[in-house]
């Protein structure tokens, strides 16, 4: 079953797997889309209400006009996740709040991410693993790190900046967040393309 779980979203049998999920009431995660610059509130106020949200942020050094200052901005722009079950209360409760557009995917439904998606972005962000955003990047190699603490993480292989990097994706909104390979030892996912 792991591979309803890994990029392709597309495939008939995830669907299924996720209906399963919905009429379980088992909670799934959803990209929520919020207004421009409104990311962090948003995060605030749902935890507030309750609910299990996930905001991932990346440290960025700014000019300012005196001084470099260090900041943290979102990984994705306009973009927080939520893991709410898909009950209509549960979604119209994300729906209701201050600076939600909303929940991105199927009209009105909303589209749950794999968690596997959700779970790699939490390793990056938990073990400060220095990364940045890249919009769309879908290209090359899929592989498997293998050691250290982001053993087992999947991803494609890319060149960003003349760097070996892995690319992890969050197909459904088509944001992915590239992370330096060097000094991992990797290997190919056989009969897994990108």
């Amino acid at each position: 079953m792991s591979s309803l779980t890994t990029s392709n979203i597309s495939h008939p049998d995830y669907f299924q797997f996720i209906d399963a999920r919905l009429a379980a009431g088992a909670p799934l995660w959803f990209a929520v889309q919020t207004k421009p610059r409104h990311e962090k509130k948003v995060s605030e106020i749902l935890t507030e209400k309750g609910i299990q949200n996930f905001l991932p942020l990346f440290r960025s050094k700014r000019r300012w006009a005196d001084r470099w200052k260090w900041i943290e901005l979102p990984l994705f722009s306009q973009y927080v996740f939520v893991r709410i079950p898909g009950s209509v209360e549960c979604r119209v409760g994300v729906l209701r709040t201050n600076g939600v557009i909303r929940l991105t995917g199927e009209t009105g439904r909303g589209t749950a991410i794999p968690d596997e998606q959700i779970a790699n972005l939490h390793t990056i962000v938990n073990q400060k693993i220095p990364s940045s955003p890249v919009d769309g990047v879908r290209i090359g190699e899929r592989i498997r790190i293998r050691g250290g603490a982001l053993n087992g993480m999947e991803g494609v292989l890319a060149a960003v900046e003349n760097d070996r990097s892995l690319v992890i994706s969050i197909d459904l909104i088509q944001k992915s967040v590239a992370i330096r390979i060097e000094g991992f030892e990797v290997e190919a996912v056989s009969g897994n393309p990108a």
